[in-house]
C-alpha cells in the first residue's frame, strides 16, 4: 500500500499527498517506509521560511507572496505551523483560513501542522514535511512558524532563505535590535508599512543590518503591506536573489551537509532515546521519584538509566 501511494504521490494525486504526508506527520512505519522512499527524489526544491512575531501578517504576507510566485509559473508547497489546540491536541487551523483563496490553486498546496509541545516555532516533522512536498515536485516550499516569540530560531536550520518579518509597534526600538530572532534573517520585511512608526522599524533595521552583516550578502529590508500585496515582489525578487548567491558562493552544499549533519543526529538521538526508555521499564518513573525527592541529582540518574538500558 505504500509503495502504491508513493507511487501515485509522484504522479501528482493529491490525495495521496494527503495520505503520505499524514503518515509521515504521525511517524509511524508507514511514514518512515513513505520517507525512505521520496527522500532520494528530493534536494530540488528551494525552502524559504517565514517567521516573526505573532500579528505581524505572516500569513497575509505568504498567501501575497505565493500568488507573485504562481504568476510566474513556479508550483509551492505551505507548511503552515500553528499551535497545539489544548482540547483537540490538533492544528488551530488560522493560517489555512486566511490562506482560503489559494486552496483551489492546483499549483498550491497548504499543509497545516500542530507544534504537538514542539518548541523552537516548528513541528517535530516539520523537515519530514519539507522533504515529501520536494519530492512531489514543488519548486517552492514555504514553512510559516508559529510566531511565538524571539528565540524561534530553529526555522533558519531548515530552510535555505529564512525571511524575518516586523511591524511597527511590536515593541521598543531597542527590543527590536536585540531580539535574537533577526540574526537568522537573509531576508528582512517590514510588514504593515502603511502603518505611522513603520518608516522608524525600517531605519532601526538598517542599523542592525550594518552592524550583522553576512560575508558576501547584504540583508536586503523589503516593505510590504500584506493586504494589499504591495511589496510581494520585491520580496519574490529577493528571494531567488538569495538562491542565486547561495547557490554560486557554496553556500547552498554547505548548507546540505549540515543539515544532513543536523538530521542524522537527532533522529539518532531520538530513536536512542525511545530504546532506552522501552528497556528502563518502571526505572524511569522511579528515577523521577527519587530526583523528585532530592535523593539523586539528575546527572547521576540520567546513569544510571543509560546503564540499564545497556544491560
Amino acid at each position: 500500500m505504500v509503495s502504491d501511494r508513493v507511487q501515485r504521490l509522484l504522479e501528482g494525486d493529491r490525495r495521496a499527498l494527503t495520505r503520505v504526508l499524514t503518515w509521515v506527520e504521525n511517524g509511524g512505519s508507514e511514514g518512515r517506509e513513505a520517507l525512505r522512499v521520496l527522500f532520494p527524489k528530493s534536494g530540488r526544491a528551494h525552502v524559504i521560511g517565514v517567521t516573526g512575531p505573532t500579528g505581524s501578517g505572516k500569513s497575509t504576507l505568504v498567501g501575497a507572496l505565493v500568488r507573485v510566485l504562481r504568476e510566474r509559473g513556479k508550483t509551492v508547497g505551505i507548511v503552515a505551523v500553528d499551535p497545539t489546540s489544548p482540547f483537540s491536541h490538533g492544528a488551530i487551523l488560522g493560517d489555512r483560513i486566511r490562506m482560503q483563496d489559494l486552496t483551489t490553486d492546483p499549483g498550491v498546496f497548504i499543509r497545516s501542522m500542530a507544534t504537538r509541545g514542539a518548541l523552537g516555532g516548528l513541528a517535530a516533522t516539520t523537515a519530514d514535511v519539507v522533504t515529501v512536498f520536494d519530492a512531489a515536485g514543488m519548486d517552492v516550499v514555504i514553512v510559516e512558524t508559529v510566531g511565538a516569540g524571539q528565540d524561534e530560531v530553529e526555522i533558519a536550520d531548515t530552510a535555505h532563505t529564512t525571511v524575518v518579518v516586523n511591524i511597527p509597534g511590536a515593541g521598543d526600538d531597542m527590543q527590536a535590535i536585540k531580539a535574537g530572532i533577526l540574526e537568522i534573517a537573509d531576508i528582512l520585511v517590514v510588514n504593515k508599512a502603511d502603518l505611522p512608526q513603520a518608516e522608524s522599524v525600517f531605519k532601526q533595521l538598517h542599523i542592525f543590518t550594518d552592524l550583522q552583516r553576512q560575508a558576501g550578502w547584504d540583508v536586503p529590508i523589503i516593505k510590504t503591506v500584506a493586504h494589499k500585496d504591495e511589496g510581494a515582489a520585491e520580496l519574490a525578487d529577493a528571494i531567488e536573489k538569495h538562491r542565486e548567491f547561495i547557490t554560486d558562493s557554496g553556500r547552498l552544499e554547505e548548507m546540505s551537509r549540515q543539515r544532513a549533519q543536523r538530521q542524522l543526529l537527532a533522529v539518532a538521538q531520538a530513536a536512542l532515546l525511545e530504546g532506552a526508555l522501552s528497556k528502563a521499564g518502571d526505572l524511569v518513573d522511579e528515577l523521577v521519584e527519587q530526583i523528585t525527592r532530592r535523593e539523586i541529582d539528575p546527572r547521576t540518574a540520567a546513569d544510571k538509566l543509560i546503564a540499564a538500558a545497556k544491560s
